[in-house]
């Protein structure tokens, strides 16, 4: 490359926003301004690469962009970091807000302020980013961007006064935007001269160069051929290529400089080594500080996942191995199940990201699976003094060896229309949440702040809450730790066995509700035998709640005409000891949609 660019005129930006306010719209639309793509080449959400990602209109995977961009005769080049707006995926924002000087804060003109966006506002500050307020969507009917950028300066406390109005969709107002981003956007500041120090801000997997990695350069530069030391792992590397991004084809380079980002090719087999956060430098002249913040993703939602045809254990295996190379968050380990056969219990960020490998696994890989109810980790103190790490209900010691259990906990942001505050109050007191704040925005929204169990968020809460304000209300939330907890395992036992896969883990005033309702539920599900079955829900050897599943019936007297009552007597003696043996003998086949009844204990 000739006449490199100075850092004076790099941008480095990144875009928040709630889900479905028009991230990806409006990283279309400037993409198309900049001329990075041509007409033909243009289709809709161009940089989500997923079919997950097109038909749910949601990101998932951070996507990157080099831009140029002419202003007053002057070359600048814009680096877009998209990020994925989901809670789960909060991490990653981090590190993409972490490699920006700014960011562009999007807000829908109709919808206003949403519990995601405060949250990833509050990340930005953090990393002193220049915020610039964007009002997308001001060609709908329903658009008042005057109250929106009012509730911007309530809700988040930023000043509003110099904002965007844009449309996405029909591209108005994105070129002034672009030349907003070129003249408040500070430019990086870094040292040319010093040892080489870059941030991996995002990694994936490629069939033909291995794994990648997307990283920002804070100081020096990284060179082809040049060995490169990643700080994590403290292991050298050779930089085989180096490229651009760049929506269509990348764009090769020999070096990536001070303030700029680049693809990094070192020709690794696995994501593992090159994990998101992680800094890279120098290998003979190593910076002296890592770039802090870095952490290994930790899985909050563990579920079990099983093939459905047992026999196809090795193909999940190899599917899962290859969905980990691209999402070095995910982890799994082999279990087996009494009732689902051979599985693995898996390890998620949160509820989305286990939707969306669950159907990764299950489209890319042809594979029929079922997952069982998703459970938090909990901490367990015993009384020998031990402490445990428990992932599976199944894995809680006795009760009489538990001196205390501690579970995770997150604190909740919801914005919700007024009119549902009193049903929200109730579902949130329900599911055991201590109220932190709650501020009323203007006349119509309500922002509310609670502390909350996470297990009782994992399973059905976000789809309560949708219901309940007919899907106005938002809802964001961050794990803050673990406290003690009064908790107990509910085992449910069929004909005497316990169901190693119903087992839960419940509050212990709540123990006895669940139980109830979990045998009524059980009792429609499972199919009469020729005997009766029991279901029993029990607190370690202590019964709560018991219902049976009555015996088919079979008229054994009807051959029996004539004579006195003694025969059909001795007819019915007969047939009931021979239930009783078949009992002590047969087993009862639990059906699948048993270990989803879990999920509807509430309802």
């Amino acid at each position: 490359m000739s006449n490199p660019i100075p850092q004076s005129r790099i941008r480095n930006f990144s875009i928040i926003a709630h889900i479905d306010h028009g991230k990806s719209t409006l990283a279309d639309r400037i993409i198309q301004e900049c001329g990075a793509v041509t007409e033909r080449q243009m289709s809709a959400q161009v940089m989500d690469t997923m079919d997950i990602e097109k038909e749910r209109g949601i990101t998932i995977k951070a996507q990157s962009v080099r831009l140029d961009y002419v202003k007053d005769g002057e070359h600048y080049i814009l680096n877009l970091i998209d990020t994925p707006g989901h809670v789960d995926f909060s991490y990653e924002v981090s590190r993409s807000l972490a490699s920006s000087e700014g960011a562009l804060l999007i807000v829908d003109a109709a919808q206003g302020v949403e519990a995601q966006t405060i949250a990833n506002v509050y990340i930005a500050m953090e990393n002193n980013l220049e915020l610039l307020p964007v009002v997308n969507k001001i060609d709908l009917p329903a658009a008042d961007p005057d109250r929106v950028l009012a509730e911007l300066e309530e809700a988040i406390g930023i000043d509003a006064t110099e904002h965007n109005l844009v449309s996405a969709k029909t591209g108005v107002g994105v070129k002034d935007l672009i030349d907003a981003i070129v003249d408040r956007i500070p430019a990086p500041k870094g040292k040319e001269d010093a040892p080489a120090k870059a941030l991996i801000y995002d990694s994936w997997f490629d069939n033909y160069m291995g794994a990648l990695a997307l990283v920002r350069v804070f100081e020096g530069s990284i060179k082809k051929g040049q060995i490169v030391k990643i700080m994590g792992t403290k292991d050298d590397h050779q930089v085989l290529r180096m490229m651009y991004p760049n929506p269509i084809a990348t764009i090769d380079t020999d070096e990536i400089r001070t303030g700029e980002i680049g693809i990094v090719v070192m020709g690794l087999k696995t994501v593992d080594s090159i994990k998101v956060g992680d800094t890279v430098t120098d290998s003979k002249n190593p910076t002296a500080e890592p770039i802090h913040g870095f952490e290994p993703a930790k899985p909050f939602v563990f579920a079990g996942i099983y093939p459905i045809e047992t026999d196809r254990f090795e193909d999940l295996r190899d599917a899962l191995n290859k969905l980990k190379l691209n999402d070095s968050s995910l982890s799994f380990e082999p279990e087996s199940s009494m009732a689902l056969g051979s599985g693995f219990r898996t390890g998620f960020l949160g509820m989305l990201h286990m939707e969306v490998v669950k159907e990764r696994l299950e489209r890319e890989f042809n594979l029929e699976l079922i997952a069982t109810a998703p459970t938090v980790v909990y901490r367990v103190k015993q009384t020998n003094g031990e402490e445990l790490v428990i992932r599976n209900p199944s894995e809680l010691p006795e009760p009489q060896k538990i001196a205390s259990i501690y579970e995770p906990y997150v604190k909740a942001t919801i914005l919700t229309p007024q009119e549902y505050v009193g049903n929200l109050i109730k579902l949130l007191n329900d599911r055991r949440g201590i109220q932190i704040k709650m501020d009323y925005l203007n006349e119509t929204r309500v922002l509310l702040e609670y502390d909350i169990p996470m297990n009782e968020i994992v399973m059905d809460f976000y789809d309560k809450l949708k219901s309940m304000t007919k899907g106005y209300a938002s809802f964001d939330y961050e794990p803050t730790g673990f406290r003690e907890g009064r908790l107990v395992k509910l085992d449910i036992r069929v004909a005497g066995d316990v169901v190693d896969s119903l087992s839960i883990i419940v509050p212990e005033e709540k123990a006895r509700t669940r139980g109830l309702a979990f045998v009524a539920q059980l009792k429609e599900l499972i199919p009469r035998q020729l005997f009766e079955v029991a279901i029993q829900a029990s607190i370690g050897n202590n019964v709560i709640a018991r219902s049976n599943v009555k015996s088919m019936g079979k008229n054994v007297t009807a051959k029996c005409y004539g004579g006195d009552i003694t025969r059909k007597r001795k007819l019915l003696e007969k047939q009931k000891a021979g239930k009783k043996r078949m009992k002590s003998i047969g087993s009862v086949e639990v059906p699948q949609e048993a270990f989803m009844a879990v999920l509807k204990l509430d309802s």
